[in-house]
């Protein structure tokens, strides 16, 4: 058995009665989102027969077709495509902007500049990589006002005529911000369409899922996607994403996924079918008990005298849980931590690296059984100032808190706490 400092044990101990109530509150959540996957289910009668794989084109592959209507079901959505084809959450928000999107029209993010991996999806014009610029769709943003809310005086004056498509990215990404709630998206979407009516407004969702009783197309959003590997996998799904929103949109996507004509009619699912199914039943729970971890994270750092935001007692909207550091050793040294509580790799020492898509060096604590599965308790943080870091995940409550105290531990004997 792992032994830890007794004034750690104790910063654990304190945190956990002092965030007992969040918890029942994050309960109550899980409760009505697990039921809402379980009435989805037995809507459209899943049965064992759905979960076969297919091969070669897989027309009528039944078991593809009721996951999608499934998933539109959960997400409150007129369609959705929900497939292992999508090789990760930026792969999926790629396919679903240029689906929206067409030569010149305009992109427009209202919520600051999106996660470092949409930048080469963004690209420049004419930059030879098929980018969305490369072909010929032009981009603006409305960077975040101080507090971190929408700026909607400079909304409004960049709007024109060939806006077509409103991005919105729920998640604080690598910002020191907090995360847009389902409430405040529907506030955005409401005031978009006040401003251009025809205006498409798209969710980048990734984080997300079930860590609220609604999602965002319920609140008037166009179009929304996520990553099987975080949230709604539950951990079982290898791999994937989702799309959910209008039908014409959804079908546009698919359109793109594969090619026009053919859309959502192909696409063999190579047994992957039982782990989105069986993984998105699970979500619910898994993510309360990544929720909870997080609660506890923020607790217990705010309590050893580092800022943390979400605070432990604010209202949650994602997974993730953004830590401020001094410096580039406290950091380093939590990241590592949390490495050494993986039951997957917990012998390696993870080191800064140029990862592809990012444009400063990254650290990532990733002890995963699905690679890069985000769901699963991780951490990554860019070297470059402030210095933070960002915590996601746990498939179990125990195992984040066996990552903090290991994490803690780590700075406690590298003298950094």
């Amino acid at each position: 058995m792992a032994v830890f400092a007794e004034k750690i044990v104790q910063w654990i101990e304190a945190a956990e009665q002092r965030v007992e109530l969040k918890y029942r509150e994050i309960d109550r959540i899980v409760d009505r989102n697990q039921w809402k996957v379980i009435e989805a289910f037995q809507k459209y009668q899943v049965s064992d027969f759905h979960f076969s794989g297919s091969t070669g084109y897989a027309y009528n592959d039944r078991g593809r077709e009721v996951l999608d209507l499934v998933y539109a079901e959960v997400f409150g959505a007129e369609a959705a495509l929900v497939r292992p084809h999508f090789a990760s959450g930026t792969h999926t928000i790629a396919t679903a902007l240029f689906g929206m999107l067409r030569p010149g029209d305009e992109l427009l993010y209202i919520t600051g500049r999106p996660y470092d991996t949409l930048h080469k999806v963004i690209g420049k014009p004419g930059d030879g990589t098929g980018s969305l610029q490369d072909f010929g769709i032009r981009y603006d943003e409305a960077a975040l006002l101080a507090d971190g809310s929408v700026d909607w005086q400079a909304v409004a004056a960049k709007v024109n005529d060939r806006t077509k498509v409103i991005g919105i990215q729920r998640s604080r990404g690598y910002d020191w911000r907090d995360s847009f709630t389902v409430e405040q998206i529907g506030e955005m979407v409401s005031k978009v369409k006040e401003l251009k009516p025809d205006c498409l407004v798209f969710v980048d969702n990734c984080y997300g899922e079930f860590t609220e009783e609604v999602e965002p197309t319920q609140v008037g959003a166009d179009l929304i996607a996520g990553s099987l590997i975080k949230n709604p996998g539950g951990g079982l799904a290898e791999t994937g994403g989702y799309i959910c929103g209008r039908a014409e949109l959804v079908q546009r996507a698919a359109y793109r996924l594969t090619a026009p004509g053919i859309g959502a009619e192909v696409g063999a699912m190579l047994g992957t079918t039982r782990g989105i199914y069986q993984g998105l039943f699970l979500a619910p729970t898994t993510v309360g008990q990544a929720l909870k971890g997080s609660v506890l994270a923020a607790a217990v750092f705010e309590q050893a005298g580092f800022e943390s935001r979400p605070g432990w007692n604010a209202k949650r909207t994602d997974l993730i849980q953004a830590i401020a550091f001094s410096g580039p050793e406290q950091l380093i040294a939590f990241v590592q931590g949390i490495q050494r509580a993986a039951a997957v790799d917990g012998h390696v020492v993870p080191e800064a690296w140029d990862m592809p898509g990012y444009e400063h060096p990254v650290i990532m604590a990733a002890g995963t059984f699905i690679q890069g599965g985000s769901l699963e308790l991780s951490a990554d943080a860019p070297i470059r100032e402030p210095y933070i870091a960002y915590m996601q995940g746990g498939l179990t409550y125990s195992h984040v808190k066996f990552g903090l105290l290991t994490a803690l531990q780590t700075m406690l004997e590298r003298n950094l706490i």
